[in-house]
């Protein structure tokens, strides 16, 4: 699973939980493992570089749901 897959799974998570978007990318690898978003756990660096995008364009999306 690359970036691009991971995009979606973070605006899944951080729009039902909007309190992870300040977490670390260790804790995210976590946190979509945890509550199934994945079945193995992700690259934390494809994670975090995920989370940079989520975090950057997060107004946007959120306002459209």
């Amino acid at each position: 699973m690359n970036a691009a897959e991971i995009l979606p799974l973070l605006r899944d998570l951080y729009s039902r939980l909007p309190e992870t978007v300040c977490l670390e990318p260790w804790e995210l690898q976590h946190i979509l493992w945890s509550l199934g978003y994945c079945e193995d756990l992700l690259d934390e660096g494809q994670i975090g570089a995920a989370a940079e995008v989520a975090r950057g364009d997060w107004p946007e999306w959120w306002r459209a749901a």
